[in-house]
């Protein structure tokens, strides 16, 4: 958030230097997608990306839970956790940047719907949170492409925030929206950000499982509780020791083809 809010800054106020060398707001929301993907990328590498899975996201972590890779008292941590970084990081920022960030051309970074209304942002967000996902699931059990997880999932970032962000702000993350929202105080379409990103997350990694197993034959084969956990060939623990996310997912596939899917235990409830 912290980065979010600085290069919004830059590229948003208007009386920032970079506004008056790019009055076009296509190229500066074009340079805001490399940034944030650039950001989504390091984090991802950064240790503390490899110790914790690099979640970031309520809807990943939602979605990680339904797989049954998270117990949900490590999930209900992840979120929690998730939320006051997002809100600690625009308060950072606003203590840093001042009134700058404040300004209705930068808004704290929130995520509002564009012209085209609440519904088409709504159904933007199912969207590329569905694509999202797919894209992470399919890759990450590639064998070939898995250890380009991370740029995948950066690249997309970028694409999104180029393309769709006038449609519904490019959110995908409801701790991102809420921490946005606080002090901009942009409450009327939060409700959006919180409901479509893990719809479209949830929905990815059901058709994903369920293409698998039907591929692999194993559909009719899952006993009923495995069936339900949507068990799929991620690492049971990630690089750092943590639980698995974007950073450890792509080392499942040197271990296990996309089609195969193991009965395996539930996500053990400690992270140590």
């Amino acid at each position: 958030m912290i980065s979010a809010c600085v290069f919004g800054t830059l590229l948003g106020h208007p009386n920032s230097p970079a506004v008056r060398a790019l009055p076009d707001p296509v190229v500066r929301r074009v340079l805001m997608g490399l940034a944030m993907g650039l950001t989504a990328i390091s984090l991802i590498y950064s240790p503390w990306g490899q110790r914790s899975g690099a979640h970031f996201n309520p809807a990943t972590t939602l979605t990680f839970w339904r797989l049954g890779k998270l117990s949900t008292a490590d999930a209900a941590f992840y979120v929690l956790f998730q939320v006051l970084g997002g809100i600690g990081g625009v308060y950072v920022a606003a203590i840093a940047l001042g009134d700058l960030v404040g300004h209705p051309s930068v808004q704290y970074v929130a995520t509002v719907p564009g012209d085209a209304g609440v519904a088409a942002a709504f159904a933007a967000e199912v969207l590329i949170a569905f694509i999202l996902m797919s894209v992470v699931l399919r890759v990450s059990n590639t064998a070939g492409l898995a250890r380009f997880t991370p740029l995948f999932a950066g690249a997309l970032v970028a694409i999104y925030i180029s393309v769709e962000a006038p449609i519904s702000g490019m959110s995908m993350n409801p701790a991102r929206s809420l921490a946005s929202a606080i002090p901009a105080q942009a409450w009327a379409s939060l409700w959006i950000y919180w409901v479509a990103p893990p719809l479209g997350m949830l929905l990815a990694a059901q058709v994903y499982v369920t293409a698998s197993r039907t591929g692999s034959g194993l559909l009719r084969q899952a006993p009923p509780r495995q069936s339900e956990a949507l068990h799929l060939p991620l690492p049971l623990r990630g690089a750092g020791g943590g639980p698995p996310g974007i950073h450890d997912a792509w080392h499942c596939a040197r271990r296990l083809p996309a089609t195969r899917l193991k009965g395996a235990s539930p996500w053990p409830p400690t992270t140590t």
